[in-house]
């Protein structure tokens, strides 16, 4: 019995709608599956491809203006924040940016990303944690800087 998303893969030989997988593998890291498939009624083969649909995020600035949601302007943040330290920031961004997409999230606040940023680093390492926190909370002197590791500490030494 064929799927319902059949109805639209009709064979480009006869157009009959009903088709059989012959074959499956992913293609470009993953992102999209190419399947050799056999008509039913003609036998001819032919190749069809599935991609993931993803969805626009659009983040909304402080200020009430939105801007499509950048994968490497996130990440180019996370990677300042993790310069040499032991984290993958890659790993990361990519959590983040699945997590959305599943979500399927189409707004996100600018201050509600930084969190979740915030949350991930937190978890992974305190370093990379407060770096990012400094710049995204905007420290203004070294008794808030200080306030925040205070912070850090109490909790560490209550795990």
């Amino acid at each position: 019995m064929p799927c319902a998303y059949q109805e639209f893969m009709r064979c480009p030989n006869c157009g009959c709608p009903d088709s059989k997988v012959i074959d499956s593998r992913p293609v470009e890291e993953g992102n999209s599956i190419r399947r050799r498939r056999e008509c039913l009624e003609c036998q001819k083969r032919f190749t069809t491809f599935e991609v993931l649909e993803s969805v626009q995020i659009l983040v909304v600035k402080k200020d009430g203006s939105k801007e499509l949601f950048d994968r490497s302007k996130m990440l180019s943040g996370i990677m300042k924040a993790c310069q040499k330290r032991p984290v993958k920031g890659e790993e990361i961004a990519a959590e983040i940016e699945a997590e959305l997409q599943n979500n399927l999230v189409q707004e996100i606040s600018s201050r509600q990303l930084g969190e979740m940023i915030m949350v991930k680093l937190k978890q992974r390492d305190d370093v990379a944690y407060v770096r990012f926190a400094s710049v995204y909370r905007e420290f203004k002197d070294l008794d808030t800087f200080l306030a925040e590791l205070k912070v850090l500490k109490d909790h560490s030494e209550r795990k």
